[in-house]
């Protein structure tokens, strides 16, 4: 035979009442707190502070498909000097393939063949100005309009929040030479240290990717040996 249903004191259910309702609030103000998204002017903010401090970073700078933009790939490493050295791939009467080693005033190149050769600061710039990434960040961090914080991602092993803003073309030409048009792009900011990550921006005919990394890490950028 079964036993007879407990029977609970009235005052002991109001007290089972209670907890329950208070575990369930914690609950709904813990799954809140979590999926609270900064703000995204003020997140950018403070990334374009951020990014005012770095003294070194290493970057690449990739394109899918066939944006209208000169350059096809670059990477290297750069300092807040501006110094900087790495290897560029740019359409000029066909894809070119050069290392560059950038030093004050002067800049070593070469091509797949043969030995370094030199330039001026000046006139690499008319082609492209590798120390923007570090100069020009900041710029276009705090002139973005119509920022949205989207979501919190990975990045690598990095923790970050995925925003959109609409990005001035003038300040992206410093960056990306050839950019002929402001974009809606998207960035990747650094959950822990607010620095940029990667930066994607929709062109027409493709795109461009821009990823940063190694901030502050020891550099040594030197003209190379004769």
């Amino acid at each position: 035979m079964p036993a007879p249903p407990a029977r609970y004191d009235p005052a002991v259910r109001t007290i089972l009442g209670l907890v329950v309702a208070g575990l369930l609030l914690v609950t709904a103000c813990s799954a809140k707190s979590d999926t609270a998204l900064p703000d995204g002017p003020a997140l950018l903010k403070r990334s374009a502070e951020a990014m005012r401090t770095v003294k070194t970073v290493a970057f690449t700078i990739e394109t899918k498909d066939k944006p209208a933009v000169p350059v096809r790939h670059a990477e290297g490493s750069l300092t807040r000097e501006g110094d900087a050295k790495g290897t560029l791939q740019i359409e000029i009467a066909g894809l070119q393939e050069i290392e560059f080693v950038l030093v004050g005033d002067k800049v070593y190149f070469k091509g797949p063949t043969g030995g370094f050769q030199t330039m001026t600061r000046q006139q690499l710039m008319a082609l492209y100005n590798p120390s923007a990434v570090l100069t020009g960040v900041p710029d276009l961090l705090s002139t973005a309009k119509d920022v949205q914080t989207q979501a919190e991602e990975k990045v690598g092993d990095a923790a970050a929040y995925r925003v959109t803003a609409a990005l001035s073309q003038q300040v992206l030409a410093t960056l990306v030479p050839g950019v002929q048009q402001g974009v809606t792009g998207t960035l990747w900011i650094d959950k822990a240290t607010s620095r940029l990550l990667k930066l994607d921006l929709p062109l027409t005919g493709g795109s461009v990717a821009v990823t940063l990394g190694d901030y502050d890490a020891p550099v040594t950028i030197a003209p190379p040996a004769s």
